[in-house]
């Protein structure tokens, strides 16, 4: 038999690239590689069908029970089974098996030498007995002479004669099944970091259109309807009777309070979105409206009493209690004054939705897409069987904004509206691609993947030894080989229903985010957020395949979890990051302001052209003649001197004889914002 044809000649390899067989004409040569072409062929399909169609595992039969004698012996009876490179393995009759002599030749060809131990005195070890295929050369005949140089010496078998032998091992055995869940783990790495990412993006998902419709009518109103007058009049009579409590509320109290804040400050920000002709007539529509001024107050009341709450114990998810810490602070900064605040019309516009916008939450919205992106080019990196061929390349195009340091408590300082797009835009883009990823890593699941062994043992049963004697036999947990192979055994309680889902998930066209569009005119129709602090539940049909797909059924083997090494950022880096972006900011601040003098500056030597445009030409004349009688005056002034009496010169002080005398001042000439037009000077 060969022993060097490789893949697809019927050896151990588990993947056959491509199978060659003979073909026979009239006249033709035959030798021994013709023939044995033949059997290869007809072999190596064979095993490939049984690994691929079948699995490994027992067919039928093969029961162990305990000898009838006792010791540590044990029966198997005949059956028929696979091993994972699809050879069959045949027990025709029933063997009595010596437990005691295979675990001594475990240890022989485990330390090399025979200790002469018999038993174990400690008692209680537990194997797992085997069977193994196994090929054996028989019948050995002698070979006619030929013509090759280095005939074979001797006789030569003639036949190959497919058996078994058992062995035993330790109690661990290379499980063959494949669950489902196992392959999107490996797409999707380790659940923690996954679920980081995801719950972020959820998130970020409440807030995504808040923020363009924001961006977009900053000086448009937002409708208030009668859903609003209804929240108003619930919110504004529950705050009424509890706002003003003794003491901070308890953490059940605190987080309905939170809430009831912020609807009525939603509609109160809604209202302060309309013009004063505009309120006017929600006041006619609406006559709840005429307590603005006490809702006001008592939102100012309830937001004292909730800062003296228990943040922690009342909103212990930290995600949410962001969001409950930013209801508080832009209730009090864009509400509670009396006329509102118009000076930040994205974070009024933010509020009148229900989705607040503080300093500290916008500071959250930009690590967040940085660690989703982050996420996702990571496990793009690692895909192998990716799908969505343009996902990494959207991934790496999406703008996210730079991180930036944490700011100080209570901060009300105001976003820009390029800030507020930029963070809409990101969040939108990486969530299309965050669900994009997820779908590719579902639907890929529903491929299971050919298996490699290294292992072609199959487990006939698991046994407990006492000493030398055998007290329990185990057969229940083996593999079975079932109709697709053993493989499938863990889909068949869930296959049905992942097509099901498939069919209305997968191969579909690429997700597109829409982004909210705005009427021409009028006010803005926009939704509450009703559940932005609840509990975000995950719905819909890709949320039910990785839930289908991870949680485990009934008798089901779990998803084998991956162990990925994780790197962590040491803390000079984290520093220096945090150092940029305090001096990104900075910078930021510092280009603000000189585009600014620049634009005062340019207004400034506007100014400075329309004055001179405006001087009339006869101005300018009488503003030359002027200049000449002066200059004349000054020059008579000169010649005559100062009206004094004559002092005679002292010794030594006269002007020395031949000197010249002292030349008259020089007239001054004439200012050359007095000339006229066209004269030289």
């Amino acid at each position: 038999m060969r022993t060097d044809c490789g893949c697809g000649c019927g050896g151990d390899a588990t993947r056959t690239s491509a199978f060659v067989r003979p073909r026979f004409f009239a006249g033709q040569l035959l030798t021994e590689d013709d023939l044995s072409l033949l059997v290869e062929y007809t072999t190596a399909k064979a095993r490939l069908h049984n690994r691929s169609l079948y699995g490994p595992g027992v067919i039928c039969g093969l029961g162990v029970t305990c000898d009838p004698c006792g010791g540590g012996t044990v029966a198997v009876h005949p059956g028929h089974a696979l091993d994972c490179t699809g050879n069959d393995i045949v027990v025709p009759c029933a063997e009595r098996v010596d437990v005691q002599a295979l675990v001594r030749e475990r240890r022989i060809s485990g330390l090399g030498v025979d200790c002469g131990e018999h038993c174990d005195d400690e008692g209680g070890r537990r194997y797992g007995l085997y069977v193994r295929y196994r090929e054996l050369s028989v019948e050995p005949v002698a070979p006619y002479a030929t013509e090759e140089p280095c005939p074979s010496p001797g006789c030569v078998p003639s036949r190959i004669q497919e058996g078994f032998q058992f062995v035993v091992k330790c109690d661990d055995f290379e499980d063959h099944r494949h669950n489902p869940g196992t392959r999107l783990l490996m797409s999707l790495g380790d659940l923690a970091r996954a679920d980081r990412a995801r719950t972020r993006d959820r998130r970020l998902g409440h807030y995504a259109d808040a923020l363009t419709v924001a961006s977009l009518a900053t000086g448009r109103a937002f409708r208030f309807d009668a859903a609003d007058a209804g929240r108003y009049a619930t919110a504004l009579g529950w705050l009424r009777e509890n706002a003003g409590g003794e003491g901070p509320p308890s953490p059940p109290t605190a987080r309905e309070m939170t809430e009831h804040v912020r609807a009525l400050a939603a509609a109160v920000a809604r209202y302060d979105t309309y013009d004063p002709a505009g309120q006017e007539q929600l006041g006619r529509d609406y006559p709840d409206l005429a307590t603005v001024r006490e809702a006001r107050g008592v939102l100012g009341t309830a937001c004292e009493r909730l800062r003296g709450a228990d943040m922690a114990a009342s909103w212990p998810d930290p995600l949410r209690r962001t969001i409950a810490h930013a209801v508080v602070t832009e209730t009090v900064a864009r509400v509670v004054p009396e006329r509102g605040d118009p000076e930040a019309p994205c974070e009024v516009r933010m509020l009148a939705q229900g989705t607040p916008l503080a300093h500290a939450l916008r500071v959250e919205f930009r690590a967040d897409l940085g660690l989703i992106r982050e996420w996702l080019l990571c496990r793009l990196d690692q895909a192998a069987d990716l799908a969505d061929c343009a996902l990494r390349t959207d991934v790496a195009a999406a703008d996210v904004p730079p991180l930036l340091p944490p700011p100080p408590p209570d901060s009300t300082e105001k976003a820009t509206v390029a800030e507020v797009q930029q963070i809409a835009e990101a969040a939108a883009a990486l969530g299309t691609a965050l669900r994009r990823l997820l779908t590719d890593a579902a639907c890929a699941t529903l491929n299971p993947p050919c298996g490699d062994c290294t292992d072609t043992d199959v487990l006939l049963a698991r046994l407990e030894l006492d000493g030398c004697d055998v007290v329990r036999v185990c057969s229940a947990t083996r593999e079975q080989v079932l109709p697709g192979g053993s493989a499938y055994g863990e889909w068949l309680p869930k296959l049905y229903r992942l097509r099901e889902l498939a069919e209305r998930v997968c191969c579909l066209p690429v997700p597109q985010h829409q982004k909210p569009t705005l009427p021409s005119e009028g006010p803005v129709a926009r939704p509450y957020a009703d559940d932005l602090l609840g509990d975000w539940p995950r719905t819909g049909d890709l949320e039910e395949m990785l839930s289908l797909l991870l949680t485990p059924a009934p008798g089901e083997t779990p998803p084998k979890a991956l162990h990925e090494q994780v790197y962590t950022t040491p803390s000079e880096v984290t520093d220096s990051m945090q150092e940029l972006a305090r001096l990104r900011t900075q910078v930021s601040d510092l280009t603000a302001a000189v585009e600014g003098l620049r634009a005062q500056l340019g207004s400034a030597r506007t100014q400075m052209t329309h004055l001179e445009e405006q001087v009339p030409e006869r101005l300018g004349t009488r503003l030359a003649d002027l200049e000449d009688t002066s200059d004349r005056a000054a020059d008579q002034g000169l010649d005559q001197g100062p009206d004094q009496p004559d002092r005679p010169d002292q010794p030594g002080q006269g002007p020395e004889q031949g000197a010249e005398p002292a030349k008259p001042p020089a007239k001054r000439g004439r200012s050359p914002r007095s000339r006229k037009p066209g004269e030289t000077p």
